[in-house]
């Protein structure tokens, strides 16, 4: 890579950075033959999990085992036992080593699919070797000697595609778990002592369906969270992505600090599609990334703005990451209540990223794209409005009260009808062909509407008739092969995480850990209380105290423990263990789900551990550190939110119990106001700089604005009220000195 950090990065060095800091692509070189075997499998992988979207996803002992099958392949053959410099680059093929991979990891994979596809076998029945086994309603309790050693081989090559991965963190917090349920007997705390599982029976729990790996995250996964990964990979690549970049340079480039600002409109845009915070980074960042250098902003901020607004993406509705349709899963409601509630905290987070932004502008004097660098609004809307068909299919679908399968399903064809089909392509007609008899046969048998069976075949139609440039279809394998790689991280994940769900049922951790957490806040909460018991204000009260205490407690471990981790994995992972320490304190469900997501997601743009910074870094050529550093600081907004819809559940919306007009109006603009002034602090500016004192005088005004009451929003203009002032005062001032010069 060149040593110059002001040149435009060429798509491979993007891909290369992308690769650094995405532990899913960075995969060894398998040879010629192997890498065009594991290509093949991929897209038959991808293909399969289509098909059965649309036509119907068979039990889930098979699904998930198919599902597990293709993780322990592509896992295996991809990923080295270390990933050292020599196990990445490939060698010459022996007898104990083929397409780079050595015996030891042909040996796992062979196990792993036996292990995953065991239970298949033996549901009804079997007779292996000699052994009978009887069918799995009779084994549930009491699990044979076969159960327990391909149980046993699951568990243990569930944790070492999780490590391969994603790294050694989350294997070794789930070991932990795996311990505490075989010796809890001797746990020394009281709380947290149980009287141990023996191996048999963790086994039992981990490698029988409803619960531990065979569970609700590896069916949720497989079946829904698989296909919007590659539904965002594949609208990506069909041009949608490129079709924001243009709406946002036209919506924010126009402003001051353009570049910037179109940094974060187009990541949020860019985020509603897709699954990784990473690939938002290196996408959008490739252009934005340069033009904010150019115009002036440093390095650092620059990798900074970029990484927070493409985090933000996985909070950002509809998809968020994924983790929506677990959340829906989880909490057993409508997938479009998480979408409805998640909307003003997300606006809010942006309201954060864009007011450090436009101050810091202001401050710097950096200007606005100039009128001839804009796309025009009607070239970018002629060519590119055909992108946004499969969009429009999948909202209008899941909206209506379809499952998120089946409309992954209608946008991913859609997809590929948009950017893959043409008439000029004859073989390619086949799949609009298709798509129209799946349509109306779904009309037919009642499974369409007969106003949504006529919606679709439109939108199949407009796919098919507009004039853009198709891709060829080569490119259309290539992304769903890139889905895939995404999707492996997240499939290893959940079918780990599945371990930590089966431990806390069958020990009741979670509870307990939750329990000490109250407790341990309600401890500290009397000790302030008492010292500070002469000031008048009821959020000093014990009780309120304590609430706070546990939040923070909950907050910091969702920040820790979601280190490194996908969304959709540490989503899994905080909603398992820190999720029943909240709803002790009553907290509405889906506000403690909320919660705990936002704060993990918090987590990628926390130094040290923080792949998206990192990688809007390495395109900035900026030091990491300072980049991790800037964007936590563009972030404050998620930081803050979460606690607002805690105790204001108003914000979300959905709670009628918590909601009315007026007090979401309250809320959210005060919310608002005060992250623009906590913005302002940071920038060290608002109408003119801001020197050291009114900076913390309106970042005080801005945290009680933020604050979800009547009497801190009062108190908090009063507290900004003379930072105003003055601002007001010396802006006309200098003006007055501009116009006597």
């Amino acid at each position: 890579m060149s040593a110059d950090p002001d040149r435009t990065l060429t798509a491979d060095e993007l891909a290369e950075i992308e690769k650094k800091y995405d532990t899913a692509l960075n995969t060894r070189d398998n040879g010629t033959i192997l890498s065009r075997i594991l290509y093949a499998v991929s897209i038959a992988f991808a293909l399969y999990h289509l098909y059965t979207a649309g036509f119907g996803t068979p039990v889930d002992y098979l699904h998930m085992g198919i599902h597990l099958s293709g993780l322990f392949i592509l896992i295996f053959a991809g990923f080295p036992l270390l990933k050292t410099a020599s196990a990445m680059v490939n060698k010459p093929d022996r007898w104990w080593r083929f397409g780079n991979v050595p015996l030891y990891d042909w040996i796992f994979m062979i196990a792993g699919i036996a292990a995953a596809m065991f239970l298949t076998l033996s549901w009804r029945g079997l007779d292996l070797f000699g052994i009978d086994i009887p069918e799995q309603a009779l084994r549930q309790g009491n699990p044979t000697t076969p159960d327990i050693v391909f149980g046993t081989a699951l568990v243990l090559l569930s944790l070492e595609i999780a490590r391969r991965t994603l790294g050694p963190v989350l294997p070794i917090i789930i070991s932990v778990f795996i311990a505490y349920s075989l010796f809890g007997q001797s746990i020394p705390v009281d709380i947290l002592r149980h009287p141990g599982v023996d191996w048999r029976q963790f086994v039992n729990n981990m490698y029988f369906p409803s619960e531990g790996i065979f569970g609700v995250t590896l069916w949720v996964v497989s079946t829904v969270v698989f296909h919007f990964v590659l539904f965002g990979v594949v609208a990506q690549r069909m041009g949608l992505g490129q079709f924001f970049v243009d709406n946002a340079m036209m919506a924010a480039g126009r402003f001051t600090g353009g570049p910037a600002k179109v940094s974060v409109v187009s990541s949020a845009f860019f985020g509603t599609i897709s699954g990784s915070s990473i690939a938002n980074t290196v996408s959008t960042g490739s252009l934005t990334i340069p033009n904010m250098k150019k115009m002036g902003y440093p390095g650092h901020f620059a990798g900074g703005v970029e990484a927070a607004a493409s985090a933000g993406g996985q909070i950002t509705p509809p998809i968020m990451g994924a983790a929506s349709f677990l959340m829906a899963e989880f909490l057993e409601v409508p997938y479009t209540t998480i979408v409805v509630a998640a909307i003003v905290p997300a606006l809010m987070h942006y309201v954060g990223v864009m007011s450090i932004v436009h101050f810091t502008a202001l401050k710097l004097g950096l200007p606005s794209y100039r009128k001839d660098e804009l796309p025009r609004f009607l070239r970018v809307w002629r060519e590119g409005w055909p992108t946004i068909i499969p969009l429009v299919a999948l909202l209008v679908v899941l909206f209506n009260g379809y499952t998120p399968n089946m409309a992954a399903f209608c946008g991913l064809l859609l997809c590929v009808i948009v950017g893959f089909c043409s008439f000029y392509k004859p073989l390619t007609l086949l799949v609009p062909a298709g798509f129209g008899w799946f349509i109306m046969s779904k009309a037919a048998d009642g499974g369409f509407s007969p106003v949504m069976a006529g919606f679709l075949l439109g939108l199949v139609a407009l796919a098919l008739l507009h004039r853009r440039e198709r891709e060829p279809f080569g490119s259309l394998f290539d992304s769903l092969h890139v889905g895939v790689q995404y999707a492996l991280a997240v499939g290893a994940a959940a079918a780990a995480v599945g371990i930590v769900i089966g431990v806390i049922n069958t020990t009741g951790v979670a509870f307990r850990v939750g329990f000490m957490v109250t407790n341990g806040a309600a401890t500290m909460a009397e000790s302030l209380s008492a010292t500070l018991a002469w000031l008048p204000f009821a959020f000093l009260e014990q009780a309120s105290l304590q609430q706070f205490l546990s939040l923070v407690l909950v907050a910091m471990a969702c920040i820790l423990m979601g280190a490194g981790l996908p969304t959709t994995a540490l989503y899994i992972m905080l909603v398992s263990v820190a999720q029943p320490a909240l709803s002790q304190l009553g907290i509405p469900p889906l506000a403690t789900h909320m919660f705990v997501l936002y704060y993990g997601v918090i987590s990628e743009i926390t130094p040290p551990v923080c792949a998206s910074a990192y990688a809007a870094a390495g395109i900035a050529g900026a030091n990491p550190f300072r980049t991790g550093v800037s964007a936590f600081t563009l972030g404050v907004g998620k930081l803050l939110v979460p606690m607002v819809f805690v105790y204001a559940p108003t914000m979300l919306i959905v709670l009628d119990e918590h909601f009315t007009i007026l007090s979401f109006l309250q809320v959210s603009i005060t919310c608002a106001l005060g992250v623009c002034l906590i913005g302002s602090a940071f920038s060290g500016y608002l109408l003119r700089p801001l020197n050291g004192l009114w900076r913390l005088l309106m970042a005080v005004a801005g945290i009680l604005l933020v604050a979800p009451s009547w009497q801190s929003d009062v108190v908090g203009l009063i507290a900004a009220a003379p930072v105003i002032l003055s601002q007001l005062a010396a802006r006309r001032s200098f003006e007055a000195q501009v116009v006597a010069k």
